[in-house]
């Protein structure tokens, strides 16, 4: 893997955090991903968010899967622990970290690939667990890293570049995540800074498990005659709500409304998807009415973006499980060591 640090230059007039860090300080390597890409967006508005929010990098940890969301961990705050784990199991790894270090603030970085396809099932249990992290989906529709095949949130009757046409049913993670008890659930577009940064600051401040699905555009693999995320489609059918338009590598598109209006977004050829966002009088404490209210939205053929669903009641992990309030890493092993005797009396009772 090549490394590309970014040219250290900094003017001297930038705004400064209680630690004296400026927002290049919270940077990382060069993006090797395709110009335009919106996972790069993604990356610019969590490098603002952290630094905003004063957190001093070797007390984060970055954690991803395999894709190419899982790249962008590189591309940002290079002074914080990092794991890269194997494909679809950044879950459980983040799990052990945060099992054995309860002091560090985790971001999960994944893809509509990795946490819907081979990733599903510890996609669901790292929700059940209300594991403290901050879990971020760049769903672009396709998977980009191997040359655009379906993913799970592909629509039925979509066709790629090669193939027969895609009849299985799409998987939404925010609906999935509302079913399965996550405690923060929140969607986003790439393209509306604006929005994106405020959600993630408000996902690493929760206590508990934060999902935040973001519709990030794929640059390079869904343009082209029978994709349901084509151009062509974009102009007849409006879209649900996992779903993503293709955005050509030029000049890249931003946004910016108001909480409760629709805004059709224009893209580079004319074409339009529209995005709403909640409106403020909306109550995001209900998970009936948010379940309801994405159902709603699909059948108007809307993006509902911004904050969907928050729990602050309920407990992480660390509370529903009863452990110390000291990280495991920090305690002595002559502490968590039980001795011979208890282990023996432990393993009696499976004898």
């Amino acid at each position: 893997m090549s490394y590309n640090p970014k040219p250290i230059v900094t003017h001297p007039k930038l705004p400064k955090n209680k630690f004296g860090l400026t927002v290049r300080d919270y940077e990382g390597t060069v993006s090797t991903l395709c110009a335009g890409c919106g996972h790069d967006s993604i990356t610019a508005a969590i490098i603002q968010a952290v630094f905003e929010l004063d957190f001093e990098p070797h007390m984060l940890a970055k954690m991803s899967g395999i894709g190419c969301s899982s790249k962008t961990p590189a591309y940002f705050i290079s002074q914080a622990h990092g794991f890269n784990s194997v494909h679809g199991r950044m879950p459980s790894v983040t799990t052990g970290a945060n099992a054995a270090n309860r002091d560090l603030t985790y971001i999960g970085i994944s893809g509509d690939g990795d946490s819907l396809s081979i990733g599903m099932g510890q996609f669901a249990h790292v929700i059940r667990r209300n594991l403290n992290m901050c879990y971020i989906i760049e769903n672009n529709g396709v998977y980009g890293l191997t040359k655009g095949q379906y993913s799970a949130s592909a629509d039925v009757g979509s066709v790629a570049k090669k193939g027969a046409p895609n009849k299985q049913m799409p998987i939404d993670p925010v609906s999935t995540a509302i079913g399965l008890g996550a405690t923060y659930i929140a969607r986003s577009f790439s393209g509306d800074r604006q929005q994106l940064v405020p959600l993630i600051k408000g996902a690493l401040a929760h206590k508990g498990f934060a999902l935040i699905d973001i519709i990030s555009p794929c640059v390079t693999f869904n343009d082209h005659e029978g994709s349901t995320k084509s151009y062509a489609h974009t102009r007849q059918f409006y879209h649900h709500v996992i779903d993503v338009d293709f955005v050509p590598p030029e000049e890249e598109i931003k946004v910016a409304y108001d909480e409760g209006s629709a805004m059709p977004v224009e893209l580079h050829d004319g074409s339009k998807i529209v995005f709403r966002k909640v409106d403020k009088d909306y109550d995001p404490t209900s998970r009936a009415a948010a379940f309801s209210y994405l159902r709603n939205s699909v059948n108007a053929g809307e993006i509902i973006t911004g904050l969907l669903y928050i729990d602050e009641e309920t407990g992480d992990m660390h509370d529903l499980s009863g452990s110390v309030s000291t990280p495991l890493s920090k305690i002595p092993y002559e502490e968590l060591n039980p001795g011979k005797e208890a282990l023996e009396k432990v393993m009696d009772r499976y004898r």
